[in-house]
């Protein structure tokens, strides 16, 4: 809504639907008393003409603001991790956190800033150009923890260094005298896997290493891709003495088809993943990998989703935090 728009009233609402000022407000404070039918209207209505109510406008303080915070799939280890620092920093600063599933029910928005929330946080989920319109009209803002896709240049999002994170594990791999590395990673479109991907391809191209087109497997950030995607490195006439993955999890899928076809790690296969979940640590053998600093991802969002909420300015619109590789037993020299 424009600065200057003039905000639709209880009144306006109460004339177009043909009733009374108190039956729309029992309606806004979801008080009984009134007809469905009747409800129905002043529902539909309320929603036509973006109604807030005065307790949830954003211009209005709150004394523990709450923040939505929604993410797509199953509570996986990479999820759970960046909560962890959501939640830490919410109770840091006196805000609320509720998480739920990404919901694209009619009007969802809307809901939201009916509900009380303040500000959205997106776990890697894919929003729409038409979502951030919806977000936009109902005034909420919205920042994307490790997006997957940037619609629009002004999202405000918070991820980590992936290009250095990739270009630092192959190095290393490079460095233990590998040179037939592959890279197995997750969606080829998804902004945070390519960036992997091309500082895995800068670190081979700066060594002289030959990167076949076979090497370079997209598929999704699971255990799944894993299992299949190392069936079919290691099926190939040349296979790879190392595989970097996109994630823990894949990484843990590769381990387990090296295991089922009698391979050792990291005798006969070199594997390095990225996130450093506990995934990581309890694998066998644990797992080289890039730390990715998700709680403090996580904290990092939170604060820049408050500030939206109380209307501040953030300078920059994407923050990155510096990745790290970590060196376990997953990874050694390939057998000569």
């Amino acid at each position: 809504m424009p600065p200057n728009a003039k905000r639709t009233t209880l009144a306006d609402i109460a004339q177009a639907a043909g009733v009374s000022v108190a039956t729309v407000s029992k309606v806004v404070n979801g008080r009984g008393e009134v007809a469905p039918q009747t409800r129905a209207r002043v529902q539909e209505l309320l929603h036509q003409h973006d109604y807030l109510a005065p307790v949830f406008r954003h211009t209005e303080a709150a004394p523990s603001p709450t923040i939505e915070v929604q993410f797509k799939g199953g509570l996986k280890s990479y999820v759970a991790e960046a909560l962890e620092g959501i939640m830490d920093s919410a109770n840091e600063a006196g805000a609320s956190v509720l998480i739920s599933k990404a919901s694209r029910a009619p009007h969802w928005a809307r809901n939201l800033v009916s509900a009380g929330r303040r500000a959205v946080i997106a776990v890697t989920s894919v929003y729409t150009a038409a979502h951030l319109k919806e977000l936009a009209r109902a005034g909420l803002p919205l920042v994307v923890l490790d997006p997957l896709h940037l619609p629009d240049s002004r999202v405000y999002s918070v991820g980590a260094t992936n290009f250095a994170g990739g270009l630092s594990a192959t190095q290393y791999l490079l460095s233990l005298g590998h040179r037939r590395v592959a890279y197995l990673g997750g969606p080829a479109t998804a902004v945070c896997n390519q960036a992997r991907m091309h500082g895995y391809r800068a670190a081979m191209e700066a060594e002289g290493a030959p990167v076949p087109n076979a090497y370079v497997r997209p598929g999704e950030f699971t255990y799944g891709t894993g299992l299949l995607g190392a069936a079919t490195l290691l099926d190939l006439e040349e296979p790879p003495t190392a595989i970097f993955t996109g994630n823990d999890e894949i990484a843990l899928g590769v381990i387990e088809t090296a295991r089922a076809r009698g391979l050792r790690v990291p005798e006969d296969l070199s594997v390095v993943g990225f996130d450093d979940t506990p995934l990581a640590q309890m694998a066998s053998p644990p797992l080289t990998t890039v730390r990715q600093p998700l709680r403090e991802m996580g904290g990092a969002a939170l604060r820049t989703a408050l500030r939206l909420a109380n209307g501040e300015k953030v300078e920059s619109h994407h923050v990155e935090l510096a990745t790290e590789l970590v060196v376990r037993a997953s990874t050694a020299p390939p057998r000569r």
